[in-house]
């Protein structure tokens, strides 16, 4: 029941974007506990990882090096020029280059299960980039968009430090010494996660419910080029290189699967509540999207 609730995931974004964007006197008061949300998101992501996860960074790190370069290059670099072709402000710019800055989406490791790709890969690729963009985040943030925006660089690294590194290291202690009560409970953790992340969604849209109206549409368009590139990128190179069609559905997900959710916490602590609205929508759409090609995925797996 619990993971059936869990893999309609996409249905409850919708669900309460539309909440907020109607009712947004339900969640705009609770702006202040997105920092809190986020931090509680990398403490289950920690407690579901064991040092295997990290072990296999060892055993294959040519492949995980081809993804975490396509994570910090291809995703970051698309989202300023996707940003320029459609004309964004500063603001939502500044939004755009953040969820093409940060890590892959936990969220990924559940679509790649889905779509028939190698989880546990997925899993590893997730938690080096997670750990990388401590120091990738602000620094690429800084080269895309500091030119016109000031990026308090050394700020936002100490932010992500408390946000992202410190909860994902006590979730990592807390699974070794309650390993076996963790993973009998971990479609419980799972749900924690996608309330926390519905929360963060429902509060961007309600602090921006002024603005969808008018820029909605067009800033949901840059998002969907956005993921879609880092899907086809991720899937199309590896293709190229060699690796077989698990391996490129894998990287593909990872790609395009950003932690939208600390783009979103860095928007709103550094610069506006419009510059977080591209994380917001990017949370709805890459698991709509995801969820899709893994279904697509899956039947054409379950063909051959």
């Amino acid at each position: 029941m619990i993971k059936h609730i869990n893999s309609l995931f996409p249905l409850w974004a919708i669900v309460f974007s539309a909440m907020a964007y109607f009712f947004p006197v339900l969640f705009t008061s609770f702006s202040a506990l997105i920092t809190y949300l986020l931090m509680g998101i990398m403490l289950f992501m920690g407690m579901t990882l064991t040092s295997h996860d990290f072990l296999r960074v060892i055993k294959t790190p040519k492949l995980i090096s081809v993804g975490l370069i396509l994570q910090f290059s291809v995703m970051p670099l698309s989202a300023l020029l996707i940003s320029k072709l459609f004309g964004l402000s500063d603001q939502l710019t500044i939004g755009m280059v953040l969820v093409g800055s940060v890590s892959g989406g936990t969220a990924s490791n559940v679509i790649t299960y889905m779509a028939r790709g190698d989880v546990a890969l997925s899993i590893t690729m997730t938690t080096v980039s997670t750990l990388l963009s401590v120091i990738a985040t602000p620094i690429l943030t800084y080269m895309y968009v500091g030119q016109s925006l000031d990026v308090p660089v050394l700020d936002m690294l100490i932010s992500i430090l408390k946000i992202v590194l410190l909860p994902v290291f006590l979730g990592t202690v807390l699974n070794r010494f309650f390993h076996h009560t963790i993973q009998r409970n971990e479609a419980y953790l799972a749900t924690a996660s996608m309330i926390s992340i519905l929360i963060i969604i429902a509060i961007v849209v309600s602090l921006n419910h002024d603005n969808m109206k008018d820029i909605g549409p067009v800033v949901m368009c840059a998002v969907i080029l956005h993921n879609t590139i880092g899907l086809f990128s991720g899937y199309t190179i590896t293709a190229l290189l060699g690796y077989d069609e698990k391996i490129r559905r894998t990287v593909a997900i990872e790609v395009g699967m950003q932690n939208s959710g600390l783009a979103v916490a860095l928007a709103l602590k550094y610069f506006s509540p419009l510059s977080a609205l591209p994380g917001a929508l990017f949370s709805i759409w890459h698991n709509i999207s995801g969820a899709i090609l893994a279904s697509y995925w899956s039947h054409k797996t379950s063909k051959v």
